[in-house]
């Protein structure tokens, strides 16, 4: 098996009922295969010496001139897409957002929404563009009292009224990985907050495990959804096992990139993160803007 090599455009036209010869054996590709996106990558790179371009996508929709040739390869439950483009023709992908239940109970605190930008923590790196953060709060909106020493000095973790609370599967599947051993550093808000974010970039750096701290990935069908932050030594799942919405995790910890007890959650095409692409996420019908409180 292999796509059409590298080298000039073919002449003759594109015919429907005419499928490539590369075809029925691109059709064995699984796209839940972590290898899926580094094929379809090599594909894209390849027909594009051809003329054409391509596009993945559970739902695409095509506009431009009516007499685009388009191929279609069914590839698992997504499709390929092959378009001969003219000048007048453009594509436009659309993914219909994996709905999930809230992953808690009590009052949370949202930032970092894309229902405000996307990509909704400023990167989109590491398949980030559509990650929601929560904040677990109290009545009156608060995650932990703010005094002079918040200013100056790091917080134990234990001192805002989330930690340990909680999290909860928000979509039914299996166990794809876990990670339940990083400590719960330091709560850093006020003055310390800024030092704090100096050293990002050696967590960057070390890859996606160092920002997310102790975690849960589960796989729905073919997205992944990874739940971030975790308590060391709250895990209570193990790989392979099968969970059901609503089921206990672990606990909101503060390991990782964090600055205070939270829980980001977001979703992913695929358990490789250097090439997953980022999936768009909603609540039951709604997505919560950035300040708003959901009580669960």
């Amino acid at each position: 098996m292999g796509p059409p090599a590298a080298g000039p455009p073919r002449r003759r036209p594109w015919v429907l009922n005419r499928r490539p010869h590369w075809a029925d054996g691109f059709r064995s590709v699984d796209s839940s295969d972590p290898a899926h996106r580094s094929v379809y990558r090599t594909l894209e790179r390849s027909v594009s010496s051809h003329g054409w371009t391509c596009g993945i996508s559970p739902r695409s929709v095509v506009r431009g001139a009516p007499d685009n040739r388009r191929q279609t390869l069914r590839c698992n439950r997504l499709h390929i897409f092959f378009f001969r483009m003219g000048n007048a023709a453009r594509v436009e992908m659309t993914v219909e957002p994996l709905v999930l239940a809230y992953p808690f109970t009590g009052r949370w605190l949202v930032q970092n929404s894309p229902g405000d930008r996307v990509p909704s923590h400023g990167t989109k790196r590491f398949a980030s563009s559509y990650a929601i953060d929560f904040v677990p709060v109290d009545g009156s909106g608060r995650s932990a009292a703010f005094g002079l020493e918040s200013l100056f000095r790091p917080e134990q973790p234990e001192k805002f009224i989330g930690f340990g609370r909680d999290v909860l599967a928000p979509v039914r599947g299996t166990v794809a990985a876990i990670h339940d051993s990083a400590a719960d550093h330091p709560a850093y808000r006020g003055l310390r907050s800024l030092g704090y974010a100096m050293t990002q970039r050696r967590r960057v750096d070390a890859g996606w495990p160092a920002l997310a701290g102790n975690h849960v990935m589960i796989r729905s069908d073919v997205t992944v959804v990874a739940l971030c932050h975790l308590q060391q030594g709250s895990v209570e799942v193990q790989v392979g096992q099968t969970v059901r919405i609503g089921q206990r995790l672990g606990r909101c910890g503060n390991s990782g990139n964090s600055t205070e007890p939270h829980l980001h959650v977001q979703a992913i095409s695929s358990m490789d993160i250097s090439l997953a692409d980022a999936v768009p996420i909603r609540f039951g019908d709604t997505l919560p803007t950035n300040g708003t409180i959901v009580e669960a």
